[in-house]
């Protein structure tokens, strides 16, 4: 079901229709608000549409980061993974890799 939710971002009230629940929502606009301000209180942008779009590349940066961390952890994990498997008795590596 979708909602309408109210949000305010730089001053600016909008209705956002989504099927996320609407709390989840108003902290995404909180998010988007925050990294706009960020912006503009950096006192080198003063158009608010181009301090959001400076601040769509900052949030986008923030997943592409965690993003990055979350496949390096995998990828520690599997090592880990693995090498805890070398120390299985054989018949446990073979269920396990069956």
């Amino acid at each position: 079901m979708k909602h309408a939710v109210k949000v305010t971002i730089v001053d600016e009230e909008l209705t956002v229709r989504s099927e996320l629940d609407p709390d989840y929502t108003r902290q995404v606009a909180a998010h988007v608000d925050a990294a706009v301000r960020r912006v503009l209180a950096s006192g080198q942008i003063v158009e608010s549409h181009k301090a959001a779009i400076l601040a769509a590349l900052a949030i986008t940066d923030e997943l592409f980061q965690a993003k990055r961390q979350q496949q390096e952890l995998a990828a520690r994990l599997k090592g880990m993974a693995g090498e805890l498997a070398r120390l299985l008795p054989p018949q446990k590596r073979q269920s396990l890799a069956g």
